[in-house]
């Protein structure tokens, strides 16, 4: 069951569906928060992907935020494109030298391949300095060349260290060659979209000139600043040897991020005084800046066996990926309850109809409101009471799953019971099917879910299946909105509406109503073939917690307090999937038998679904 109508983004739905654009949606609002505060609103709340619209957001460590509009434009930038940030710390690359067991030649040959890209880069800082109009702007870009040029000696300290010889030439590859390029010609005025600045005659011609140069610059200071900083503290406490960890102390070091600032701070004082349409060009440069950090990464040659991405590293002959998905707050930024309810709220008469021969006869809008507000009231007292007398009362000292069925066995008659009220309150009654499919193509996903599903069904290499596991009463609902973004071929495993001709008769057809049916509907799908598939389920509640760990590689979005506190009381242990990734890895190192097994107790946490795109697909 599902109760939710606390989020702003509902002005869009309420404002475009059923034609209904004169109703009084902000009183309708107000007397829909005062009644529905559910558990499912404190759900989302929590959850750091609660998409709110407002100038502000607060920022998460790898989740997608608004910022304000006091900020500089480096810092917006890093901020809007923090999913190449993403893409470009899950790659096998930067995974394997994050655990330790990087292939040496590996490592060397991209020492090889960075020294051609620093010499690059101290050439952009050279001509960016020389279209600087202020001699202090001069003498602050001259002192970030130097920075380059003492990086580079501190690779030449690498080189004789891992074995490397400078004296060798190694050519540069095409990933290296198209950042270099890109750089060299964005800091000589030449910008790819051919928004250049033409003959360079003027000052103030010269000095954008600079700003265009530092906005191809500035990511890969924050990047390496940033990477540097994750990789440390992935670091062993206690002093246990990491092959790079000189590496890793250099760019999570104070005086390289004092340095990345320093070109921060330089990209926004020299971006003042442009125009609203140089910035576009700032921002497009500093998107393909990413976007080449990405490649650079990427072309690194990996000789070993890697964690990730699963697409590849799966024999697609021989295995298929199956991936599972809960829809409610995982896919959605709103919940399905919440659609439906407005559907049957706008929708409504403004006043009880009488006529006992039509079965479908519905109550008026108001007393629809009132039902609703009383049914979210009980469901909500009658949740925590019951997640509260499943707790036990001690830590589990180690994974317990039978415990845990046994207590969610006793949250089945809880749901089923709610949804019986839902059905006999008749606020599901009278709902036209087209009303529905309408809503439901206004229905706004999470960033990146639509894509994620959409680049699996359309790799036709690929042996994979997508099949999404919810609660939600109406399949027709989540089906609508998926085909809204060409995604037709999903396997919707849901509760559905029955109707007279196209009008919802109020019933439901009860399939998927608890975190049991949720897991059986798993396991029939994974039983029958169980050695040859490799399973991954993404969820975001209680009711998706068997499934996540009976599944190879379970993922939780988002942050239900009620989901880990259950979780950990059984002993389910909550892992951020980067640094999950980093431990695999060094397990794939150490034993080559190693693999993703279901029911180990361990969980990875996700904020986006950047971090799902890049652990099965890798980078876009």
């Amino acid at each position: 069951m599902r109760f939710l109508i606390r989020n702003p983004s509902f002005r869009a739905i309420s404002s475009s569906i059923c034609g209904f654009e004169a109703l009084n949606f902000t009183s309708l609002r107000k007397s829909l928060r005062s009644s529905f505060s559910a558990r499912f609103y404190s759900k989302s709340c929590s959850s750091s992907n609660f998409n709110l619209k407002s100038s502000k957001s607060i920022s998460t460590k790898m989740g997608v935020v608004a910022v304000s509009d006091e900020e500089g434009i480096a810092r917006r930038f890093w901020i809007k494109f923090k999913r190449e940030t993403v893409f470009a710390m899950y790659t096998p690359f930067v995974v394997c030298l994050a655990s330790g067991n990087l292939n040496l030649e590996t490592f060397r040959h991209y020492i090889a391949q960075d020294v051609h890209f620093l010499k690059a880069f101290a050439q952009a800082y050279e001509l960016a300095e020389d279209c600087a109009d202020d001699d202090d702007d001069k003498v602050l870009i001259r002192e970030m060349r130097k920075s380059v040029i003492e990086e580079l000696k501190m690779h030449s300290s690498f080189a004789q260290e891992w074995g490397l010889d400078p004296a060798k030439e190694t050519s540069a590859n095409s990933a290296t060659v198209k950042y270099t390029e890109f750089l060299l010609a964005t800091a000589s005025g030449k910008v790819e979209d051919g928004k250049g600045v033409g003959k360079i005659a003027t000052p103030f011609e010269k000095t954008k000139v600079a700003a265009y140069a530092l906005g191809a610059m500035t990511p890969c200071m924050r990047l390496y600043a940033f990477l540097g900083k994750e990789l440390h503290s992935l670091l062993d406490p206690n002093g246990g040897s990491h092959l790079y960890e000189k590496w890793i102390e250099n760019y999570s070091s104070g005086s390289f991020e004092a340095s990345a600032l320093r070109t921060e701070n330089m990209l926004d004082k020299l971006s003042v005084s442009l125009t609203g349409e140089e910035l576009e060009v700032i921002e497009k440069l500093y998107h393909r800046a990413m976007k080449l950090e990405i490649d650079f990464f990427s072309a690194q040659t990996i000789p070993q066996r890697t964690a990730i991405p699963l697409s590849t590293v799966l024999d697609p002959v021989r295995r298929r990926l199956a991936i599972f998905s809960d829809f409610d707050l995982t896919c959605t930024v709103v919940d399905s309850s919440a659609i439906l309810a407005e559907i049957a709220i706008l929708t409504a008469p403004k006043t009880n109809q009488n006529d006992p021969e039509n079965s479908l006869v519905r109550m008026s809008s108001s007393d629809l409101r009132n039902t609703w507000g009383v049914l979210s009231t009980q469901y909500t007292e009658e949740y925590e009471q019951c997640i509260e007398s499943i707790l036990p009362s001690e830590k589990a000292k180690e994974f317990d799953y039978e415990g845990l069925c046994k207590a969610l066995e006793q949250l089945c008659g809880f749901e089923k019971r709610a949804n019986s009220r839902v059905v006999e309150s008749g606020v599901l009654k009278g709902i036209n099917k087209e009303d529905i499919k309408r809503a439901a193509e206004r229905i706004k996903l999470q960033d990146g879910c639509t894509g994620f599903f959409q680049k699996i069904v359309k790799n036709e290499e690929l042996n994979a299946d997508i099949h999404v596991l919810s609660y939600c009463w109406c399949g027709d609902l989540i089906r609508s909105a998926f085909s809204s973004g060409g995604l037709n071929g999903l396997d919707i495993h849901a509760n559905e509406f029955t109707y007279e001709g196209s009008i919802s008769t109020g019933e439901i057809i009860k399939k998927v109503e608890s975190p049991m049916d949720k897991v059986q509907v798993f396991r029939e799908i994974t039983d029958s073939d169980k050695e040859n598939h490799l399973s991954v389920y993404i969820g975001d509640s209680v009711g998706d917690l068997l499934c996540l760990l009976e599944a190879d590689v379970g993922i939780v979005i988002g942050s239900s307090e009620s989901l880990r506190r259950l979780g950990s009381q059984f002993g389910v242990s909550f892992v951020p999937l980067f640094s999950g990734l980093v431990k695999k890895q060094k397990e794939f190192g150490e034993n080559e038998s190693s693999k993703w097994k279901g029911l180990s107790g361990t969980l990875y946490t996700v904020s986006s679904w950047a971090e799902i795109h890049a652990l099965v697909l890798g980078p876009p």
